[in-house]
């Protein structure tokens, strides 16, 4: 079997490392992988008298992706010493060869992440082709870990402990010119011909080379520990840290903590102290949550996994959307950002030109940050075309329909507009609630007919939800899907039924939210209690912003359709909060002058007096825990139910769909694998715990029973 490193020595005396694992599109930290690093670097020893110095390159496009996430992942907590032992042999081989005696330079062709820029961190030149596509760092905390083979010490050791941490808490990433200009780069090519020819002039121009921290006396920037502005600033981003992470994110604090120690020990002392932090990471359930949804089964939607297999690929050359309000001007935007011509319809042009206005701001936002030049902002503008006729639609691929949730009106337009297109071209109703199905009954072709849910904000927010009606086509669900990898963002596929499945999970929560306030709790315990679950928003925060009468009134829409189709949903304890909030209280959300907070021009928001008046009794706090299992099990378990009913066809687009796009805390990896590190059994006990205590709609669904019964340990 070829290694993954091949090793050849030129008459000059130098020689060169190229990564090229067999069966790979990109290189990573195999076990074999660091294995012939070990073994490469032995034979460097051993041959040292005959070397001028070393040259690392890759045969891929990258230079090298990183860890292998696989092995990480099957990392368990009895692995513990195996697993420290066997990072601390990997980080060894390359203190090694950053102490050969001879000159190392990393020949960077391409992008090198999180292992691989550790490599070359561990080398004491740099160099990069200069190329704007190519990106440097260290990511690993965006997946619940953190650099394990160097990268956070040498990142303090170069840069300095308040300048490293937004690479490394943050997983900040650089082209070669950002990092040139920090000094991580130490020379940046234009070809890679180029790029060998300067690492081979460098290693002859400094035969005698080692690394800044190898040298007597070195400080790193900023100075060590110790000194009063340190202390002063450590004492600061220990607060925002934990304000930030509200403890569920353990990798930031252990970033930080190994940054601190690092700096006050010595080289090979600070390494160990960074191993037995990463392994703590790599084998705890946070990162395992993490790295199973954002990775595995992410990456599993990004190839394909739910497209429809035998269909010919799709493009939207021309995109149609009708109405321009907040959620049709983004779609337009996040399309014409694309590269992707649009037309936008609304009542009159005065209308329709808010799209116009609206994707200026962004793109003005985008230019100040230096993101896109003038030109580029006048190229996408010229993609976005207003306009008051349906007949302008003759020519779109793809209707987007984003007028207000109204049947009425959502039928109306389509009528008017569908006989206009093209034959191939297809409808799309960008609706959060309303079934596809029926919408599409007015259709002439219904199998073109397929649901869209965009979250706002568009620009911001990466997931769409795809729903498939009862007549929807393979070749429609497939170019849906080529739709929205084009424009870049994340699609989840599920099946008809009100609601689908991230609207129906989303308003659990919320509704959990005012119950606890009907049921006496104080609203700052209710906001809290999401806060240190890791929800971004509280309930009640949330409501406001989206209006508690658009809430409550699509409330009333479910229960009038389940009913009308015999099977009437039971009461729920924030109904009664609800009506006394819009019919007597007359607080119907944040746009109407105030709901739950009141909304001061000179101040923040505050908790409306109100709420203390009619609602709260202190003798009926329960427990923080309490609170917050609320709050995660409500929309855990409605999306077992939405599984065991067919909606929701894959654990994996539950996940996605969860955490990016209703906020479900990211820690826990979704609905799903929250349930699955909770343990299934203890889940089905826990949620048999809050059905006695605070109502039935916590009972466990069959599905979660049958599992947990079944020795099942996750979905």
């Amino acid at each position: 079997m070829q290694a993954p490193i091949r090793y050849s020595r030129s008459d000059d005396g130098i020689v060169t490392l190229t990564f090229d694992a067999p069966d790979q599109s990109v290189n990573t930290l195999t076990d074999a992988m660091r294995e012939c690093l070990a073994e490469s670097v032995a034979r460097l020893e051993q041959e040292k008298d005959q070397i001028a110095g070393v040259i690392l390159a890759s045969a891929k496009e990258t230079f090298f992706a990183g860890g292998d996430l696989k092995r990480i992942y099957g990392m368990q907590r009895a692995d513990v010493q195996r697993f420290f032992e066997a990072t601390e042999r990997g980080k060894g081989a390359l203190r090694r060869l950053e102490k050969l005696g001879k000159p190392v330079v990393a020949a960077l062709t391409g992008t090198a992440l999180g292992g691989g820029f550790e490599i070359a961190l561990a080398c004491h030149c740099r160099m990069a082709l200069d190329a704007p596509k190519i990106q440097f760092g260290l990511p690993e905390a965006t997946l619940g870990l953190m650099p394990g083979a160097g990268g956070v010490v040498r990142m303090n050791w170069l840069l300095g402990l308040a300048a490293s941490q937004p690479f490394l808490q943050d997983g900040k990433l650089m082209t070669p010119a950002q990092a040139h200009q920090l000094g991580l780069i130490h020379e940046l090519a234009p070809t890679r011909e180029a790029l060998l020819a300067q690492a081979r002039a460098w290693i002859a121009a400094h035969p005698d080379v080692r690394q800044p921290w190898d040298a007597p006396g070195y400080t790193p920037p900023g100075g060590r520990p110790g000194a009063s502005e340190a202390n002063r600033w450590i004492a600061t981003a220990a607060a925002q840290v934990r304000a930030k992470t509200r403890g569920c994110y353990p990798a930031p604090e252990a970033i930080l903590a190994t940054s601190v120690e690092a700096l006050q020990v010595d080289f090979e002392t600070a390494t160990r102290i960074e191993s037995r932090h990463f392994v703590e990471l790599a084998t705890g359930s946070v990162a395992k949550n993490i790295i199973s949804t954002f990775w595995f089964q992410a990456n599993e939607i990004k190839s394909g996994a739910r497209r429809p297999q035998g269909v010919a690929p799709g493009k939207v050359n021309r995109l149609a959307v009708l109405g321009a309000g907040m959620m049709g001007a983004g779609i337009a935007y996040a399309a014409a950002a694309r590269g992707i011509d649009v037309v936008v319809k609304d009542a009159t042009l005065e209308l329709a030109q808010r799209a116009l206005a609206s994707a200026d701001k962004l793109l003005a936002k985008r230019q100040d940050k230096g993101e896109i030049d003038a030109a580029r902002r006048q190229q996408t503008l010229a993609r976005i075309r207003p306009t008051d006729r349906y007949e302008d639609f003759a020519s779109a691929d793809l209707v987007i329909e984003a007028v207000p949730e109204n049947p009425a009106l959502k039928a109306q337009v389509l009528q008017a507009a569908e006989p206009l297109l093209r034959g191939g071209a297809i409808w799309a109703s960008n609706t959060s609630t309303l079934p596809i199905t029926g919408l599409a009954a007015d259709a002439k072709r219904p199998q073109s007919f397929i649901g869209l849910h965009f979250f706002s904000p568009v620009d911001r927010m990466q997931l769409v939800e795809v729903i498939v009606g009862k007549q929807t086509s393979p070749a429609t669900l497939a170019h849906a899907l080529d739709f929205v990898a084009q424009i870049g963002k994340t699609p989840i596929v599920v099946n008809d039924s009100r609601g689908f499945f991230t609207s129906r999970v989303f308003s659990t929560f919320t509704r959990e939210g005012v119950a606890m306030l009907g049921q006496g709790q104080h609203p700052a315990s209710i906001e809290a209690a999401a806060m240190f679950a890791g929800f971004p928003v509280g309930p009640l925060a949330v409501l406001d912003e989206v209006s508690l009468a658009l809430s409550y009134n699509n409330r009333l829409e479910t229960l009038r359709a389940y009913a009308a189709e015999g099977r009437p949903l039971p009461p729920h304890p924030a109904d009664a909060v609800m009506e006394s909030m819009l019919n007597e209280f007359q607080r119907k959300g944040r746009a109407a002058g105030g709901g739950f907070y009141d909304y001061p021009a000179d101040g923040p928001k505050t908790f409306w007096p109100g709420l203390f008046t009619h609602f709260v009794r202190p003798e009926a706090q329960i427990p923080q825990e309490d609170a917050q299992d609320r709050l995660l099990f409500c929309m855990a378990l409605e999306s077992v139910r939405i599984l065991q009913e067919g909606v929701l066809a894959s654990v994996g687009d539950g996940n996605i769909g969860s955490a990016l796009g209703i906020g479900f805390p990211r820690w826990t990896g979704g609905v799903f694998q929250f349930l699955n590190q909770y343990g299934l059994a203890r889940a089905v006990q826990r949620a048999e715990y809050l059905a006695q205590r605070y109502g039935e709609r916590f009972a466990a669904p069959e599905l979660l029973k049958q599992k947990a019964a079944g020795g099942e340990k996750s979905f």
